[in-house]
């Protein structure tokens, strides 16, 4: 379980990164353009995007380096409650709009992050 839980965090510490990354640094327009399934940062401003990219880095480090560093590793599962949280937010706005292909994928996220959540809170809790 703890391999599992820590290959699951490190796939979405480097997912969470990419996308907070994109969020901070390139501008709508370019975001919107590059794919139809985003087009929805067309409906956000640009300090709301920059915002949400922000959340996500912080909570992609938050999935790994307390842990790694020994740290206040109860900060994992808050971490991935945080973006379970951000990732709820994505599939009610792909509701919304009706991208029902991009909901799956969102849904995975938000699974894969509360399946650490739970994880790290419940299954295989770090010991301090």
């Amino acid at each position: 379980m703890n391999i599992a839980l820590w290959s699951i965090a490190g796939l979405l510490t480097a997912v969470y990164l990419f996308s907070g990354f994109g969020k901070l640094f390139v501008p709508r327009e370019k975001l919107a353009g590059m794919a139809d399934a985003a087009r929805w940062v067309l409906d956000f401003r640009p300090g709301t995007l920059k915002a949400i990219g922000a959340l996500e880095i912080l909570g992609a480090v938050g999935l790994i380096l307390p842990a790694l560093l020994g740290i206040a590793p109860i900060l994992v599962p808050l971490a991935a409650c945080g973006l379970a949280l951000i990732m709820t937010g994505a599939v009610v706005m792909r509701i919304r709009r009706g991208e029902t292909k991009t909901v799956l994928a969102d849904g995975g996220y938000l699974a894969l992050t509360a399946f650490v959540a739970i994880g790290r809170f419940a299954l295989e809790p770090f010991t301090g």
